[in-house]
């Protein structure tokens, strides 16, 4: 089986993956065989329907559709705003965006999304998107993941990162349940977060506008920021060889790797660990690193 990845950043790291994406096309060699790009995900600045991370992405719209058309990427509009109202749905930045991203050459483009209501109006306006259930919903409990999964209108579902090794229930999944689950694979928050939700809510009113202290992370090692290192640490962490020995051949092969919110250099450091074989990873970085239009910091 193949594993696919769902990469951060559609348009806040543009520029990394205008020069990563060649790179992976002209010498596939120097990445394992056995996963694919299934897409990447994100969302511009200043998105009224926007959610999950406080978008940052200032790369032109156009250009990036143009990018993902170029190598046949799926596009994932990240849409998770979970506080939406009928006024919103009106909005003409997000519209141009469905406009454009709709019907974008032979990939079919999807969004994320966590609204019914905008899940209804997408439906109808835009019908040519997939849809994927937002981790935003931090699905904590089985039996609502499971009935996520059962929901036509979602081609995938992201559970909240602490059901990832919940293997006896996973495993008891139908196969087409399994093929639905994209499970979050790198994520830092601390497992015994009781304010996740709140975090999430926090991101959705900044997007709308309002004018709010940021969420206090109640982590004891928040003040430390994001580190792939304590992320591995992490209980709910799923690398490359639980991927390989455990998912896969139990029918899991979708991956979504976080990161919107972190710098280009940490992202390639992904790219680098869940992809690239152990061997190539320093031609890799050298390519990257020695680009000088690309600004990693």
């Amino acid at each position: 089986m193949i594993a696919y990845y769902h990469l951060p950043g559609l348009f806040e790291f543009f520029e990394l993956y205008r020069v990563f994406l060649p790179l992976y096309r002209q010498h596939r060699e120097y990445f394992y065989d056995w996963c694919e790009i299934g897409s990447i995900y994100g969302a511009p600045a200043d998105c009224l329907w926007g959610g999950g991370r406080v978008g940052f992405g200032e790369a032109e719209p156009e250009k990036v559709a143009a990018l993902m058309r170029e190598y046949g990427i799926s596009a994932r509009l990240t849409f998770s705003n979970s506080l939406l109202t009928e006024d919103c749905l009106s909005d003409r930045k997000c519209n141009e965006l469905c406009r454009l991203f709709e019907n974008n050459g032979a990939a079919e483009n999807g969004v994320i999304i966590h609204s019914d209501l905008l899940l209804a109006y997408l439906r109808r306006r835009y019908p040519g998107f997939y849809f994927v259930s937002s981790t935003t919903k931090v699905l904590t409990a089985f039996d609502r993941l499971e009935a996520e999964l059962n929901r036509d209108e979602f081609r995938y579902a992201v559970p909240d990162f602490r059901l990832n090794k919940n293997f006896e229930d996973l495993f008891r999944l139908l196969v087409p349940q399994k093929q639905k689950v994209e499970f979050l694979c790198n994520e830092c928050c601390w497992v015994g977060c009781t304010e996740r939700k709140a975090c999430y809510e926090n991101v959705s009113r900044k997007a709308l506008g309002e004018t709010m202290e940021d969420h206090i992370c109640v982590s004891p090692k928040a003040g430390e920021g994001y580190r792939f290192s304590e992320a591995m640490k992490s209980p709910a962490f799923i690398g490359i060889e639980d991927i390989q020995k455990i998912y896969l051949p139990n029918h899991f092969s979708h991956f979504k790797i976080e990161g919107r919110s972190l710098g280009s250099a940490i992202v390639l450091e992904f790219l680098l660990y869940y992809m690239t074989k152990p061997e190539h990873q320093l031609k890799v970085r050298e390519e990257i690193y020695l680009d000088n239009t690309l600004d990693l910091f």
